[in-house]
């Protein structure tokens, strides 16, 4: 059974990584404004948090390690799926060009709403809080500060409330 995050067929989500690595590894990371919503940014982010080791690929553990540090668990078996089917020249790895065709697939709304409602600090709140955003990149080992938290919801929070609902929630994703 595919985790509710992404299936064998399309990936669904992307989110910030538990471990960053330094700038010393792996591809270049680029030196773009840190809060930059253009999608090739959002993909390049997205990239790096998922290959925790920097060598430019994404590992069937790499793939665990992420969804573990979420609190969701998926066997080795469904993360190799995710990979044989998206590895687009047989190394088992997924590269940059594999990991945005994977990303580019319709996500639906039904794992972005579960994504969303993991941001959420008060459940049913029907909004992500500088709060709620701290305390989920903190347990993904991405700590911002309240301030830079702020910063980022500030970013696409289209109706200057100070919080994202939902609608501006699936801009900032997609």
């Amino acid at each position: 059974m595919a985790s509710k995050w992404f299936t064998s067929k399309s990936f669904k989500l992307s989110l910030p990584r538990h471990h960053r690595r330094s700038d010393t590894h792996g591809p270049p990371i680029s030196r773009s404004p840190p809060y930059d919503n253009s999608r090739a940014h959002q993909l390049r982010e997205a990239f790096r948090y998922f290959d925790s080791n920097g060598d430019g690929k994404i590992s069937s553990e790499e793939l665990i390690s992420f969804f573990a540090g979420m609190g969701e668990n998926i066997s080795q078996d469904e993360a190799d799926a995710v990979i044989g089917d998206h590895d687009t020249d047989g190394d088992r790895l997924l590269d940059f060009q594999d990991f945005v065709q994977l990303l580019e697939r319709d996500s639906g709304d039904d794992d972005l709403r579960r994504a969303f409602e993991m941001f959420e600090i008060e459940k049913g709140s029907g909004c992500i809080t500088p709060n709620g955003l701290q305390r989920m990149l903190d347990r993904l080992g991405d700590h911002k500060t309240y301030d830079e938290c702020v910063a980022m919801i500030r970013a696409f929070d289209l109706d200057g409330n100070g919080v994202l609902d939902f609608n501006e929630f699936q801009t900032m994703m997609t």
